[in-house]
């Protein structure tokens, strides 16, 4: 199983990594092909240099010394009193899916969330069949639907929540 610890600057470029290969190996089909081909690593680098030093919540989950997953969360960046947290992000390389480290990253990221105060969470997903099974079986219920422009196309993504952070499993 891999180390799950607290991200730090130095990490930006394997996130980085991580980050644009998840999203090319999990929306291909869904979001636009130029869009994704179209990702680049090193602004990527760049940006996430700048979230780590911000208020966000990160960690990472290492094997054989390089990250393999991240997951990032915060205050809720919408007004919603029943769901004050918001899981930002979360992915892992596809060949280190469906291994329980996900689950582990995000049972991480909720307990640190509920020492930090936070009572519950909401997640904005696009869906697919193995993000919908994710959330559900970790205890997300579906909330609510809206849309987002990604390249050009507009898409349709599920807001998934758990009332309390402390009932989150998986």
């Amino acid at each position: 199983m891999a180390e799950i610890r607290a991200a730090t600057v130095k990490d930006a470029a394997q996130i980085a990594h991580v980050h644009v290969a998840s999203w090319r190996s999990t929306y291909r089909g869904i979001v636009p092909d130029a869009s994704l081909d179209g990702l680049d690593e090193a602004a990527r680098t760049e940006d996430w240099r700048g979230w780590l030093g911000s208020a966000a919540i990160v960690f990472v989950a290492v094997e054989d010394g390089r990250v393999v997953g991240f997951v990032a969360g915060g205050s809720n960046r919408e007004a919603e009193e029943a769901y004050d947290a918001e899981l930002y992000t979360i992915y892992l390389l596809q060949e280190y899916q469906r291994r329980g480290i996900g689950a582990a990253l995000l049972r991480t990221l909720a307990a640190r969330m509920q020492r930090e105060g936070f009572r519950g969470m909401v997640v904005w997903v696009l869906e697919t069949e193995a993000s919908v099974g994710f959330y559900l079986g970790s205890g997300a219920v579906r909330l609510r639907e809206k849309e987002i422009e990604i390249g050009g196309r507009v898409l349709k993504i599920t807001g998934f929540g758990w009332r309390e952070l402390r009932a989150i499993g998986g």
